[in-house]
């Protein structure tokens, strides 16, 4: 991969040629906003990935039963117009009539149906700890809906606004899931209307949209999503003129960018946190020594991440010291064990967990390179030598949950869901992507996802967030900033949940 050094050098090149260029580059007069990312979608089919960048579509082609607003918070109706909390485990929703999928086929009761009992079943959903809560769902009429629940779930209708699009029952069962995956619909503003492989995505606006949408019909009629393999040519077609927008660029790169007198440059804290995962289970190896409490201190004592979040991610990013964002319901940043950077410290550690010359280790990531490599760097200054495994997310999300990542980098934005139940159990209990395997906090995050009582559920979450972190059974960084680049001759607004809704922006 080319260095940061030679992408600053690119970018001020290209800043020279394009400011002397003609400032109309965005496609409207084509009516055609292209977008430009790297993490590919391997399955657009919401379901079936966990990439943000899968949610962002999901959120232009497919609705849920209800919306949750960006800026207020708020549940609002969507396919569903209403809804009554018959018991703790039951839910009665009454359907929105007049709705209709992207191809024409009515939206009804049976479409709901079929999607909440085919998810909670199906396997190879992404992330089935988000669906865990949901035992069924009963057809009372055309449109009304009962919701049954395994227990109590208080955090239901954010996930039933973030992450349960409806699919189309009478279409999904004729061409089958797999034909699905290259042609989906839903009742979205736009429909898709090309997936070719993890190359490009292509969505036209759903004129037959409902009126009454909270997402309101889009103002802009095409979108194009190119995927490409690295941040170099992400940057190159937008200073090129061959994209109107691109998120996720080096911090570096901001000003610069902002120079440009074609080009808007914005960044936005959000709720996504930069982590490390680490081995005290042993899944990567019995005899490995992050198994040994002290190193697991030693390694994070290791690490300045006041300093890398403000030199490396810049903006508003700040130390996490909580396996949750802090403004998610539970996340008690007063319960967790602070480790300030002390790097004689760490030595002290690794000395009495019996390492005192150190050892070797390796990190999975699909981190920027330039944070594998701090962290190379400051724990190479204690004596430990870490190999960096560099891969593409999916590849390395697969080895990681595979067992086979001593430690794994990469950043988790709980898909937004404003619930410590959307981040801990995640990566603490008990599923694939586990590698601490720490009973007592697994059980006290089972405790707080069984109860309605705030208090309950807040007290067993700060037991668990003190334990996880006096154990070191995860390894918080620091928040995120999204970085956003566009023309000017667009309308686009950022939100701190990290969904880009581009049904909301427009042509100037």
């Amino acid at each position: 991969m080319r260095s940061d050094t030679w992408l600053r050098g690119a970018l001020l090149a290209a800043c020279t040629t394009l400011v002397m260029a003609a400032p109309a580059f965005a496609q409207k007069s084509a009516d055609t906003l292209r977008i430009t990312w790297r993490d590919a979608i391997p399955d657009v089919d919401p379901y079936y990935n966990s990439q943000r960048t899968g949610m962002v579509v999901a959120f232009q082609a497919f609705d849920c039963l209800v919306y949750r607003d960006p800026q207020t918070m708020e549940i609002k109706p969507a396919l569903a117009t209403s809804w009554k909390q018959v018991d703790a485990t039951t839910i009665d929703f009454t359907l929105r009539q007049g709705v209709t999928f992207q191809n024409g086929d009515p939206f009804t009761a049976d479409d709901v149906v079929y999607t909440i009992n085919d998810i909670i079943h199906d396997k190879q959903v992404a992330i089935p700890a988000y669906y865990a809560s949901f035992a069924g769902a009963e057809k009372i009429d055309d449109f009304h809906v009962r919701l049954k629940l395994t227990g109590v779930s208080p955090a239901v209708m954010e996930y039933l606004a973030m992450v349960t699009p409806i699919w189309p029952k009478t279409y999904r069962e004729k061409i089958g899931a797999d034909a699905y995956a290259h042609a989906p619909i839903g009742t979205g503003p736009y429909k898709i209307t090309k997936v070719d492989g993890t190359t490009e995505i292509d969505l036209e606006r759903y004129d037959g949209y409902y009126a009454d949408s909270p997402k309101g019909r889009p103002a802009i009629r095409y979108i194009k999503i190119h995927e490409v393999p690295d941040a170099t040519t992400e940057l190159t077609e937008l200073l090129g003129g061959r994209a109107d927008w691109i998120w996720g660029y080096n911090a570096d790169q901001f000003a610069n960018i902002a120079r440009m007198p074609n080009l808007e440059s914005v960044r936005f804290g959000t709720m996504r946190v930069h982590f490390m995962t680490i081995d005290g289970a042993g899944r990567s190896g019995a005899d490995n020594p992050l198994t040994k409490l002290k190193v697991r201190q030693a390694i994070i004592s290791a690490i300045d991440r006041a300093t890398m979040a403000k030199q490396l991610i810049q903006g508003d990013s700040h130390v996490i010291d909580t396996p949750c964002f802090p403004s998610q319901f539970g996340c008690d940043v007063s319960a967790a064990v602070k480790y300030p950077y002390d790097p004689a410290r760490a030595k002290q550690l690794l000395a009495e967990a019996g390492y005192p010359n150190g050892f070797d280790t390796e990190v999975v990531s699909y981190a920027p390179t330039a944070l594998g490599a701090a962290l190379q760097n400051y724990l190479k200054a204690v004596g430990i030598n870490l190999r960096i495994n560099q891969l593409q997310i999916g590849a390395a999300i697969q080895l990681a949950e595979a067992g086979k990542a001593p430690m794994y980098a990469g950043s988790w934005g709980s898909n937004s869901i404003n619930d410590v139940s959307a981040f801990m159990p995640y990566w603490l209990g008990g599923g694939l992507d586990d590698y601490a395997h720490d009973a007592d906090v697994q059980n006290l995050l089972k405790q707080a996802g069984t109860t309605v009582d705030s208090e309950l559920r807040r007290k067993a979450y700060s037991e668990a967030i003190r334990l996880a972190t006096e154990r070191v059974d995860f390894i918080p960084l620091f928040s995120d900033v999204r970085y956003v680049a566009f023309s000017k001759q667009l309308n686009f607004q950022g939100f701190p949940d990290d969904v880009p809704r581009f049904y909301l922006s427009s042509w100037k």
